[in-house]
């Protein structure tokens, strides 16, 4: 983490015109949430583009991969024009490591390499520390694949919606401007996967479609890059079931474009990926994000449609699938 950090200090020195450190939290254990605010000022205001890293402690691509996407856009935008184009339309916000605690706590011993959840302390008479953050967000939380009552679970998702500072941070930062927020990435591991909403069986994003779409082209450029097939669905289909994620709290924001890459491998080496392997998950996973982080914006910007439902009527129809799943469920 300190080199991490240093890094993003470093890289805001090198490219004072371009990118910015905003402090946008504190972890239980009064760590910085930190992101790289990204984009060329231009007086005017501008949409977004998410993209956070390393919410879960253990799977250290993630931040290895924030860092190199920044390092792309930054090395290429004044030669490619697309990147140029984006940089002066959107701004990027990317944080390398949302669950800063937990990664610190990864990296400790053999022992604690394997840790998955934030640091926090568990409820009143659990020995257990930490809470998953991936199912603290409010998305139908604690209605499917979470465990509400052993806080020893690797899926505890919390005593209530938001309990955790780090979710609370990432749900008052975007959702204070989700409007503004054309894509939300969120970078995983593993299991060559592109996930999108939603996580429980019975609600199906209007853009459904969509997304779809959207998601079997990053895959084909993933592919085409080092060979790497990713599988695209909802987490239900191509995974297992769940709530309480960030990128379904995303798509009920309006958020039209709410992705979890979940990278290499497909276990062989699980969250122990290789240092060999580092670049080339790197390179293909860039190639994957830039695709729909193109589509979303030229849609945005230059009126490029699909044959989806507008966002308006989208994000309606979002919220009152997940109010009703979430009354149902709940009562």
């Amino acid at each position: 983490m300190p080199e991490i950090t240093s890094w993003m200090n470093q890289t805001a020195k090198d490219y004072p015109d371009v990118v910015t450190i905003v402090n946008y939290g504190k972890t239980y254990e009064n760590r910085d949430i930190n992101l790289l605010k990204i984009g060329l000022s231009t007086g005017a205001k501008k949409k977004g583009i998410w993209m956070d890293c390393g919410i879960h402690a253990r799977e250290w691509i993630a931040p290895a991969f924030c860092q190199y996407f920044v390092r792309q856009i930054l090395q290429t935008y004044k030669t490619d024009t697309k990147i140029a184009e984006m940089m002066k339309n959107v701004d990027f916000y990317v944080t390398p490591v949302l669950n800063v605690d937990g990664y610190i706590f990864s990296w400790k011993d053999n022992t604690t390499r394997l840790w998955r959840k934030n640091r926090s302390p568990g409820p009143e008479g659990c020995a257990c520390s930490g809470t998953d953050l991936n199912r603290n967000f409010y998305a139908n939380w604690g209605t499917i694949g979470v465990d509400l009552t052993d806080c020893c679970s690797n899926i505890y998702c919390g005593t209530k919606p938001v309990s955790e500072p780090e979710a609370e941070a990432v749900t008052k930062f975007v959702g204070g401007q989700s409007g503004d927020f054309l894509a939300f990435l969120t970078i995983h591991s593993y299991g060559q996967l592109l996930l999108m909403p939603y996580g429980h069986p019975n609600v199906i994003a209007p853009n459904n479609d969509e997304l779809m779409e959207v998601g079997l082209a990053a895959a084909e450029a993933i592919k085409k890059v080092h060979g790497k097939e990713y599988v695209v669905g909802t987490s239900p289909n191509v995974l297992y079931p769940n709530s309480g994620s960030s990128r379904d709290w995303a798509r009920l924001q309006g958020i039209p474009f709410a992705y979890t890459f979940e990278l290499r491998d497909k276990g062989d080496f699980g969250f122990k990926l290789p240092e060999d392997q580092i670049q080339p998950t790197c390179e293909e996973a860039y190639s994957g994000a830039l695709h729909i982080i193109t589509y979303a914006h030229d849609k945005a910007i230059h009126g490029i449609e699909s044959g989806a439902m507008t966002t308006a009527s989208a994000t309606l129809w979002s919220m009152l699938l997940a109010v009703g799943v979430t009354s149902a469920t709940l009562m």
